[in-house]
């Protein structure tokens, strides 16, 4: 009786752990983009940019945006927004704003990033 209550304790301790150390479901990062153009029309046209739309569905924002984050800084012509970046990168960001004709400066220092490698070609000397 006492080998299987431990047995038991040791699966329930497993199975808790197992759940405890689980996968990351959500990383919500802050970001902002300058938008040289920024305008009250340009605007309209950056947040339906985030909006899906099919024929037959209603439409919905994409996963990961967070719209209610939205903070639209006309003088220094930025967005700033959160995003879930374990559902859409900053790229993703970028190119849904580009595609709805929208200027976009994204920031383009990649030092410290992931996968960079700071490679500066040999001199042809």
């Amino acid at each position: 009786m006492m080998r299987k209550i431990s047995h038991l304790t040791f699966i329930a301790a497993v199975a808790a752990a197992a759940v405890l150390s689980g996968c990351r479901r959500e990383d919500v990062r802050e970001f902002t983009v300058e938008i040289p153009g920024l305008t009250q029309e340009n605007q309209q046209k950056v947040v339906d940019a985030f909006t899906l739309r099919k024929p037959g569905q209603i439409p919905h924002v994409y996963d990961g945006i967070r719209p209610d984050t939205f903070v639209f800084d006309f003088d220094k012509k930025t967005l700033t927004m959160k995003y879930d970046s374990m559902k859409i990168a900053k790229t993703n960001i970028r190119m849904l704003i580009e595609s709805a004709g929208v200027e976009v400066h994204f920031p383009s220092n990649t030092t410290g990033v992931a996968g960079y490698i700071d490679y500066k070609p040999a001199s042809a000397d």
